[in-house]
């Protein structure tokens, strides 16, 4: 059994996520326009058109710039919640009813080889939610886009095999920057973004000995650096005893294909 994938894409600017299994090609959020969504699925030697299906997690334009036009030129079926359809639909284009499938929050269903599960997270849209996958005993956990980290969704996503977890900001750099205060005070709140410090906090509660990757996600391009990204979350780590590689994501460059298990 097989199951891999690539972070096509992570940040303010767009965001856009693959996996596969021997049946399954999953597409998770479209952040970017469809010339730039093919060429990152070329960096990775994958053919959009053999993907078998969309998942949403919120309206926002860094996850859905590219949804309508990457749908209608490969007639694919997007899955999203009632909430997150309201709110985004309008600005997809025509689409097909048959295109048109709903995934509740809370909710899992099984694609082919592959079980997926959504679960709600504190953000400013609709009703935002991120997936775990599941194939046998691998699981791979997508949390980006989340104000903080509750017990919830930490039991959901712990003992994964790999993580694309969001490190947003460095706290400092926000507060000292150039943002108005409105907008700092909504990253910094409860429906924001996770910061590095709250990530390596996050992951030292969840990531277990299977835990073999961790790719850090959604980092701002004002409020942060990888550099710092990995360091401060690394620290943090290690503070708590735990030694493990941190990987890089980027908003133009897809991460290589990488196999669980």
């Amino acid at each position: 059994m097989t199951l891999r994938f690539s972070v096509l894409a992570s940040g303010s600017t767009g965001n856009a996520f693959f996996i596969e299994s021997e049946k399954e090609r999953i597409l998770v959020d479209v952040g970017l326009s469809g010339k730039e969504m093919d060429r990152l699925f070329g960096e990775i030697q994958v053919d959009p058109s053999t993907l078998t299906r969309i998942l949403v997690t919120h309206e926002h334009s860094d996850h859905v710039k590219g949804l309508g036009i990457i749908a209608r030129k490969y007639q694919l079926p997007i899955y999203a919640n009632e909430k997150t359809w309201k709110a985004m639909e309008s600005g997809l284009g025509k689409l097909s009813v048959e295109q048109k499938f709903l995934f509740d929050v809370e909710e899992e269903k099984t694609f082919g080889d592959m079980d997926v599960q959504s679960f709600g997270v504190s953000h400013d849209a609709a009703e935002p939610m991120f997936y775990t996958f599941h194939q046998g005993d691998k699981k791979v956990a997508l949390v980006t886009d989340l104000g903080y980290v509750s017990d919830r969704i930490k039991k959901i996503v712990e003992n994964a095999d790999a993580y694309i977890f969001e490190a947003n900001h460095d706290v400092n750099m926000l507060r000292m920057g150039r943002y108005p205060w409105s907008v700092k005070r909504r990253i910094l709140g409860d429906s924001g973004h996770v910061s590095n410090e709250d990530c390596g906090l996050a992951l030292s509660d969840i990531i277990s000995n299977r835990t073999k990757r961790i790719y850090l996600a959604h980092l701002s391009q004002d409020n942060n650096m990888k550099d710092l990204a990995r360091m401060s979350v690394g620290d943090i780590l290690r503070e708590r005893g735990i030694e493990i590689d941190l990987y890089d994501t980027d908003p133009v460059t897809s991460t290589a294909l990488y196999e669980v298990g």
